[in-house]
């Protein structure tokens, strides 16, 4: 047995005792960890209390609540009706403007610049922007008396199709920048040299869309579409400026639980209906996109 000498404890089998010390990931991560458990973590675990817990304890009280509802279901309805239609919108027109990009036309930094400036401008101030076209004395009304046609109630109850197209409308033109960013970032980081190879084997100009930039730029599209998706789904503040309740979403029902009724019980259920949603989205988008395995030999 090893003699112990100053500042030394022996210990059995004569081994000197050692700090055991994190690995160096752990701690590497660990403040991430943090950050995480404190902003959302937490929040959610109080979240799913407030929502199914009473003054007498456990209790589905709040969520019958939510379910009996007629809102709640209008609501459903339009948020997934405004994402099936406004997605694709925004890809088809994202995408081709990243393309006209690529060709690198004449001032293309300047119309960067201005396809971009919807970024710059918030959720409830787009929607007032486009209150004052479509309200009743609005611009595009004044152009249509201009023109001898006649003014319409675009933002009326009594035209559910009409307050939904405005909608879509504003929310095109104040979201679609995001996805064009992305999408001219990863095409940043397409070579060049795989369109023209295409191009010189005889590739027409869709088909090298289609067979070489669209499939590079998978990552990049797949993180957008998850993105607009949760994004769609939170979707509030243009159509609360643009139809008030005329129009319901599930964040808007949020809104009008907690500081309309009072109630923010049932609105908490309806936030976590939300967040459920908008998990399955990202992990439907992340198996459907997601790269075959590639076969070997």
């Amino acid at each position: 047995m090893l003699a112990a000498g100053p500042g030394r404890q022996p210990v059995p089998g004569g081994l000197m005792a050692r700090r055991v010390r994190p690995p160096a990931a752990v701690l590497l991560i660990a403040p991430s960890l943090i950050f995480m458990t404190a902003l959302f973590l937490w929040p959610l675990i109080a979240g799913i209390g407030q929502a199914f817990t009473g003054p007498d304890g456990p209790t589905l009280a709040y969520v019958r609540r939510m379910v009996d509802d007629p809102y709640f279901w209008e609501a459903t309805r339009n948020t997934a009706l405004l994402i099936v239609v406004l997605i694709p919108l925004q890809f088809v027109l994202a995408l081709t403007m990243a393309l006209l990009l690529r060709q690198r036309p004449k001032l293309a930094g300047l119309h960067f610049y201005i396809w971009v400036v919807p970024l710059a401008i918030s959720d409830l101030a787009a929607g007032l922007v486009w209150l004052s076209i479509f309200t009743d004395r609005g611009y595009l009304n004044s152009v249509l008396d201009m023109l001898g046609l006649g003014s319409y109630a675009w933002l009326s109850f009594e035209n559910p199709t009409s307050m939904f197209v405005a909608v879509v409308i504003a929310e095109l033109w104040r979201a679609t920048s995001l996805v064009f960013v992305i999408v001219v970032a990863g095409m940043q980081g397409i070579p060049r040299d795989y369109d023209e190879a295409a191009a010189v084997f005889g590739a027409t100009y869709w088909q090298r869309v289609r067979h070489v930039i669209l499939p590079q730029l998978r990552p990049s599209l797949q993180v957008a579409l998850i993105l607009r998706t949760i994004l769609a789904l939170e979707a509030f503040a243009v159509a609360q400026a643009l139809t008030g309740r005329n129009l319901p979403l599930l964040v808007g029902e949020t809104y009008q639980w907690y500081y309309s009724l009072q109630n923010p019980n049932v609105a908490t259920a309806i936030a976590l209906v939300v967040l459920a949603l908008s998990i399955v989205a990202a992990i439907g988008y992340l198996r459907l996109m997601r790269r075959s395995p590639e076969i070997s030999g």
